[in-house]
């Protein structure tokens, strides 16, 4: 079985392949993973690591593997008070993709009541989820059920 043990933020040049993974799923260390063209690889990094939409996994026969996330269930937050609302989310360390005109995280029932208690409009979504990373701009938010 093939072995990658390198992974970039960014491609160098075409990818041999694609992987699209969910948010939960590109936190990983050591894992058999499969391409969408049907590769399968063994992963094995010296740490976890966040695998970040178009980053790469570089195999050991030098090919790389684009990173994609893929499309997941979602809830998508709007309101007239967006950066309020954003306080509140980050307030319970959530994971949250920052837009202009909307939020987006991953389910969660108590949040979603809480956000429709402060007005927010909350909407399901299917889509990728690529939220910001930690305090420096990488890394990851964890909630509190970690």
């Amino acid at each position: 079985m093939l072995t990658a043990s390198h992974y970039h933020n960014h491609t160098h040049g075409t990818p041999a392949d694609r992987i699209s993974l969910s948010y939960e799923s590109r936190f990983l260390r050591r894992r058999v993973l499969t391409t969408d063209g049907g590769l399968e690889f063994l992963l094995d990094l010296e740490q976890t690591t966040s695998l970040d939409h178009g980053g790469a996994i570089k195999l050991e026969d030098g090919r790389e593997i684009e990173v994609v996330a893929a499309p997941e269930p979602l809830l998508e937050i709007t309101g007239d008070n967006l950066v309020r609302l954003a306080w509140h989310i980050g307030n319970r360390h959530t994971p949250c993709q920052v837009e202009a005109t909307r939020l987006l995280i991953q389910p969660d029932h108590v949040i979603r009541d809480m956000l429709g208690k402060l007005g927010a409009m909350v909407t399901e979504r299917v889509e990728p989820f690529t939220p910001e990373g930690g305090a420096y701009g990488h890394g990851r938010t964890h909630s509190h059920a970690h």
